[in-house]
Formats: structure tokens, sequence, C-alpha cells
């Protein structure tokens, strides 16, 4: 047999066990696992030179602005961003112009992802007060699952009852912006009357209270409707807290990120409107709550967060006058690497975390989230001893303001490959877009 791909002189990463063996791709798909003296003849060889194999890394919250913001990001300039770093599928939030709220507009978003994006793109579809007959018609169309804001919308419990009903009948997962907006607004009404503007107050302003409360009542909906949740970019003690409480009771999946796990207010030398984000980053009790989360199975999930903005957006003296949130995706993979390295987690923990629990919660795996014969030959082949230092004009995003500027990293991607093509090969993007759109595999119950 004649293949296309043969990865040789490697270790393959599993979540539980890492394995001294080569594989082969054909047609996109891993076609076989094995020593490299039975590896087939291939028309490319890589020689990963010892490196870890793992599979293809899944960010499971980007924005990528893409139709009607794409001043700040694109599909594109945002999958060059994701291969450079190692992603190798993303799932794209919402909240672009227009919104991802009917299948009209889903169409038109699945236009844009088409020959234009380097990953695969999951898209999410945006829930409003205007939802209810919109849901079935969004998950026949393709959407990976659903996006809901709880904070921008004040939604009755009726409703909102209503909609995770409507959503159970699908068997996909409802990605859920966790706080409570009576909270954060009449702490921000609070912080403002006293004039400040300055970074902790926006941190105040948003207490984790607002988070902890959001999540009870999402949870609590879930109990009653059998629908599967997942908590987007968990922020803090309490939150972390509320979730353990309803964990083995529910279908729930959380996620958290590399800024409230790396960063916390107490330890920010200039604190600026560059970490201006939704959360906020919070507290070093936070921060330490986070990875013990991290480390029994509370957090499920590593993702970027990836919301990029130009500067004149992000910057200026008024915390409430510039926007919330910074680039991710292409430095998601190295700080979390450097945490391996740091002896926090292990590669095996990684995997689980970015590839394996990602592909199980919306829908992908066995396809993706795993390496194994008849997988996706999505595969990020990762050199745990390459050093960088993180140097934001060098990042392939179209906006390039990050708050990691400057930091060590140890441990890079030195290869993607999205279904079967090397697209990153030591840092040089290679080859056209050829990314597809995914859909979800299995709805059953992860």
């Amino acid at each position: 047999m004649n293949v296309d791909l043969v990865i040789k002189n490697t270790k393959l990463v599993f979540s539980s066990t890492t394995l001294e063996a080569g594989l082969a791709v054909k047609e996109g798909k891993v076609v076989q696992i094995a020593k490299d003296t039975n590896l087939p003849k291939a028309e490319k060889i890589i020689d990963a030179e010892g490196n870890f194999t793992l599979p293809g890394i899944i960010d499971v919250h980007v924005h990528f602005r893409d139709p009607g913001l794409t001043h700040k990001e694109d599909f594109l300039t945002g999958s060059m961003a994701a291969v450079a770093g190692g992603v190798t599928t993303v799932i794209d939030m919402p909240n672009n112009i227009p919104p991802t709220t009917d299948v009209e507009s889903f169409i038109l978003k699945v236009k844009r992802v088409t020959g234009r994006s380097y990953v695969n793109v999951g898209i999410f579809g945006l829930l409003t007060k205007n939802s209810l007959d919109k849901v079935l018609q969004l998950a026949e169309a393709g959407v990976l699952g659903y996006k809901i804001f709880l904070t921008e919308t004040q939604f009755s419990k009726d409703f909102l009852f209503n909609l995770f009903k409507k959503i159970a009948l699908t068997g996909l997962r409802v990605a859920v912006h966790a706080e409570d907006p009576l909270i954060v607004q009449q702490a921000t009404e609070k912080i403002k009357k006293t004039g400040r503007k300055d970074l902790f107050a926006y941190t105040e302003s948003r207490p984790s209270v607002a988070e902890a409360k959001a999540i009870k009542e999402v949870a609590l909906l879930s109990e009653k409707t059998g629908c599967k949740i997942h908590i987007c970019h968990l922020s803090s003690y309490e939150a972390a807290q509320a979730v353990k409480n309803f964990k083995t009771k529910i279908l729930m999946t959380v996620e958290t990120c590399p800024h409230y796990l790396l960063l916390n207010c107490e330890e920010i030398k200039k604190p600026s409107t560059l970490f201006k984000i939704t959360p906020p980053i919070r507290f070093k009790n936070d921060m330490v709550m986070l990875w013990k989360s991290l480390m029994d199975g509370t957090i499920d999930i590593i993702a970027s967060d990836h919301s990029p903005h130009t500067a004149e957006e992000k910057f200026g003296e008024d915390i409430w006058e510039v926007a919330s949130g910074f680039v991710g995706v292409e430095t998601l993979v190295p700080l979390m690497l450097t945490q391996v390295n740091l002896g926090r987690l292990t590669l095996n923990h990684y995997v689980k975390l970015a590839c394996e629990n990602p592909a199980k919660a919306f829908g992908l795996y066995p396809r993706k989230g795993v390496i194994q014969t008849g997988s996706d030959a999505d595969l990020t082949i990762v050199d745990m001893k390459k050093e960088m230092v993180i140097q934001s004009e060098k990042l392939h995003s179209k906006t390039k303001i990050t708050p990691f500027e400057g930091w060590k990293v140890k441990g890079m991607p030195i290869f993607t490959i999205v279904g079967g093509n090397v697209v990153m090969e030591k840092g040089e993007i290679f080859g056209k877009p050829s990314g597809v759109l995914v859909s979800p595999l299995d709805s059953s119950n992860h």
C-alpha cells in the first residue's frame, strides 16, 4: 500500500499513554499505526526527530469576526494564527455581523469559511429572545452547538426552561457565557459612581458571585431539561465551587483559558486596558483554585477565547470605553506546553484537555481528538525543548494585541497537519486554505 504521508521517529501521545510508533495517512485519514520499519511507502515522509505527535488541537472558543467585523480578524488570518499555533479545528462564536441567529446567517458564515480557512471550523448558533423556533432549524443546517450570552439579555426563567428543552431535543450542547446580568449591572453602576476608570474597577464590576449564580441557574435548568451545557471561560473560585456542586449530576463540560490560569490582578506589573477581558482576570486565590479544578477534572477543556480588537478599540484611559478581549489562538498551545515542562500537568493530561475532551463535548470524537486508524489526519507535532519569546509583531492575527508579550515559552508546535495536509512546518505556513466545516458526528451523552 502506498500512502500520502508517513510520520516516523515520533512518539504518539494519547490521554492515557504514549506510544513509540509512527503513522501513515491516506486521503486525509490515519490508516496505520506501526513501528517505523513496518510503515508503508509514502509520497511525503516527516522525520519527527523524536518529537511528540498529538491529535490536532481543538480550540472550542474563538471569535474570528467574520463576517462583518473583518477589520479585526477574518477566517484567513485567524486560521493562519491557529495553524501557526498548532491548532487544527476551531469553533467560531456567533456574535459577528450579522449574528449567526438563523439558517440564513449560518449559510452566510459557511460561505465565508469555504476556501478561506486553513483550519477546520465548527459554528455556534446564537440564542436570543427570538430563538425558540430557530433551534431545530439551526441544528438541521449543521451548527456544532449553540451560544448564549446571559449578560447581554435578561432572559426569564420560563423562557430559558423552554429554550433548554428545545435544545435537548437536538442532542447538541449550549455554550454559556455565565454572568448574572443584574449583579453585574448593580456592581457596575456602584463602581462608576466613584469615578474610577482603572482596570481593577472593571474587575470589581463583574464579581465572581455573578459568575457562580449564573452557573447554578443554568445547571438547574440542565438538570430539569436534560440539555447539555458547556460553561465558557471559568474564571473564579466561587464559579469553580458552583461547578463542583453539579458536575456529577448533569451533562456539563467546563473550559478555562490560559489568561485565567497564568495571570492575576495581584501580579500584573503594568495594569492597563490591554488586560480587559470578560469575565475579568481575577485574583491569586482564583488562579490557584482553577489549577486545582483542572487537576481534579472539574475543568475539562482549555480554550483561548481568541477575541481580537484594533489598537484604537483596545487602548484608552477609560476602562469602560475600551473593547474587551485579546488574541490567543496562536499562543494557546505554547503557553500550556510550557506548563507541561514546568511539571504542572502531563502531556497526556494536556491531550485530554485540548484534544479528546473538546472532541467528545461537541460530537466530533473519535473522528477527531484521538490518533487511531480511521480518525481524521489532524495532527500537531510538538518539540518540547524548543524555546521562544512571544512577540506580538510575529503573530499572524490581523490585530496582534496579547497580554503575554515578552513571555518566554518552552514547548512549540513544529508541524500542523489538517486533513492530511501539512499546513505549518517550523513556523512557515504552506499551501492553500483547505479547512472544512465540521458538523457533529455524534450528539450522544458526553
